[in-house]
Order: structure tokens, then C-alpha cells, then sequence
């Protein structure tokens, strides 16, 4: 798992690549947090290159989530693959957490 990051005005857009599993999601809490805690708390994450997410990285993206909401801010979804679109869907995730088509529908709706 990769995670790259970027900036957008405002906007931390967050690329993750590749699996979010159990052994990777705390590393993705973590790095988000640290992103928010420097006072980016509008995040955009881009999915086009998660392949797979498992529960706890279900956890870590709610767990960002909320911090971002707590400061302020806001944490959205953009270009998520179909498999990993389904798993969000079922869990709720996307009635929660905004949900983008591309990269740039996000960074145009959360800027």
C-alpha cells in the first residue's frame, strides 16, 4: 500500500494505492490524522488505485472522517473501483462520507 499526497487550493487530496487491510490500516489512520492535525481538514481521498478495503479500513476512513468533521473539515471519496464502491455501499460508508465519480468532480464540489 501506497499513500501519495498533493494539494488543490485548499484541498489535501490523498491518492491510496493498492490493498487497505489489516495490516496497513493503522499506517493509514495514522497518516491521515497527521495531515488533519496540521490543519488540512478538507481531504479528498482518491480510490482509483485502492484495489481492495477491508473492515478495518472501513475504520480508519470513518475514524478520518470524524477527526476531519471535528475540526471543521470534511473527508470525501472520489473514483473508487467498483469492488471497493460495493463493500462502501453495503457497510453505509456512502450514505455518510460524499462519494465522487472522478478526481475532479471532487476537487470542483469540495472546493
Amino acid at each position: 500500500m501506497e499513500m501519495e499526497e498533493e494539494k488543490s487550493g485548499s484541498l489535501s487530496i490523498v491518492s491510496l494505492i493498492g490493498r487497505i487491510d489489516g495490516l496497513v490500516a493503522p499506517e493509514v489512520e495514522q497518516r491521515l490524522s497527521s495531515i488533519i492535525d496540521r490543519g488540512d481538514t478538507h481531504v479528498v481521498l482518491d480510490c482509483g488505485r485502492m484495489s481492495y478495503i477491508s473492515s478495518a479500513g472501513l475504520r480508519a476512513v470513518l475514524a478520518s472522517a470524524r477527526k476531519c468533521q471535528q475540526a471543521g473539515g470534511k473527508l470525501s471519496l472520489c473514483a473508487l473501483q467498483p469492488s471497493c464502491k460495493t463493500v462502501l455501499e453495503i457497510s453505509g460508508f456512502l450514505t455518510i462520507i460524499s462519494s465522487y465519480d472522478t478526481r475532479d468532480a471532487a476537487v470542483s464540489a469540495e472546493s
